[in-house]
C-alpha cells in the first residue's frame, strides 16, 4: 500500500509540474488575465517568493523532512512550488495601463530572447541534474529501492561563467516581452527583487552544504556577470568567515539549490 501510495505520488507530482510549466507560457505572455487591484498581485507574487525560499531553507527543510521523507521531499518542494503558481495564474488581476511597449524589429528580438531564456534555462537545469529540482531522481532511486548518489559539485558550462544561470534565465522570462503593462510592472519588481535575494541565499547554502570547494569557486566566478561588488560578484576567500548557522552539512543537496 504504502509502496503505491509512493509511486502515485511522484507520479501524479511530475504531471503536475509539466501541467503547471505549460500553463506558464500563457501568463508570462499576458494572456487570461481579468483587471482587479494591484494589491492581489503583489501579494501573489510575494507568495510565491515567500514559499519558494522558505522551502529550500535548510532549517525549514531539517522540520519537514521526517514528516515528508528525505526520498519524498523533493516532490513536496515542487508541488509546493506549482501551489503556489497556480494562485499565480488563478488570481491575478491585469491593469490596461501600458507602462513600455516595443514593435517592429525590436519586438521581434525582445521574442527571441524571451525564447532563448527556455532554451538555456533547461540547458542550465541540465548542468545541476533536471531530476533533482523536481524530486524525480531521490524517487526513483526509491522506487529502486536504493540511495540517490550524493551530488558532486563539478561547475561546468554555464556554472564557469556566473553562478546562478538559472535564476538569470527566469529574469530573461519575465522580462523578455515586448509589452508591460502596470501589473507586470508589479510582478518584475517583485520577482527580480526575489531572484537577486535568493542568489545570496542560494550562495549561502551551498557555501555550508559544500564547504570549502564552493568558497573558492565564488572567489572565481561572480554571481552574474558584470557585477563587480556586492554578495553576487566574487568573493575573495577569508579564512575568518564564520560556517553559517545552517543543517548538518551531510545533507544530500538534492533541494539545496
Amino acid at each position: 500500500m504504502r509502496r503505491g501510495l509512493g509511486i502515485g505520488l511522484g507520479v501524479a507530482t511530475h504531471l503536475f509540474f509539466f501541467v503547471t510549466v505549460w500553463r506558464l507560457l500563457p501568463f508570462l505572455a499576458g494572456e487570461l488575465h481579468v483587471t482587479g487591484s494591484l494589491w492581489i498581485d503583489l501579494a501573489l507574487a510575494g507568495q510565491f517568493a515567500v514559499v519558494h525560499s522558505l522551502l529550500l531553507h535548510p532549517a525549514v527543510r531539517r522540520r519537514l523532512e521526517p514528516i515528508v521523507g528525505d526520498s519524498f521531499y523533493g516532490c513536496f518542494f515542487c508541488v509546493a512550488t506549482c501551489i503556489t503558481l497556480w494562485l499565480v495564474f488563478t488570481f491575478w488581476r491585469s491593469s490596461p495601463r501600458v507602462v513600455w511597449q516595443f514593435t517592429g524589429w525590436t519586438a521581434r528580438v525582445i521574442d527571441l530572447a524571451y525564447v532563448g531564456s527556455w532554451i538555456v534555462l533547461f540547458y542550465s537545469l541540465s548542468l545541476t541534474g533536471f531530476g533533482y529540482q523536481t524530486g524525480f531522481t531521490p524517487w526513483w532511486h526509491w522506487i529502486r529501492g536504493s540511495r540517490p548518489p550524493r551530488r558532486r559539485f563539478s561547475p561546468r558550462g554555464a556554472y564557469l561563467l556566473l553562478r546562478h544561470p538559472v535564476y538569470l534565465c527566469f529574469l530573461g522570462l519575465i522580462w523578455f516581452h515586448p509589452v508591460a503593462t502596470l501589473d507586470r510592472t508589479v510582478l518584475l519588481a517583485v520577482w527580480t527583487t526575489y531572484v537577486m535575494v535568493g542568489s545570496v541565499l542560494k550562495d549561502r547554502r551551498l557555501a555550508f552544504y559544500v564547504g570549502a570547494p564552493y568558497l573558492e569557486y565564488q572567489s572565481r566566478v561572480p554571481g552574474y556577470l558584470l557585477m563587480p561588488y556586492g554578495p553576487l560578484a566574487r568573493i575573495p576567500v577569508r579564512s575568518d568567515s564564520p560556517s553559517p548557522p545552517y543543517a548538518t552539512p551531510s545533507k544530500s543537496l538534492a533541494v539545496a539549490s
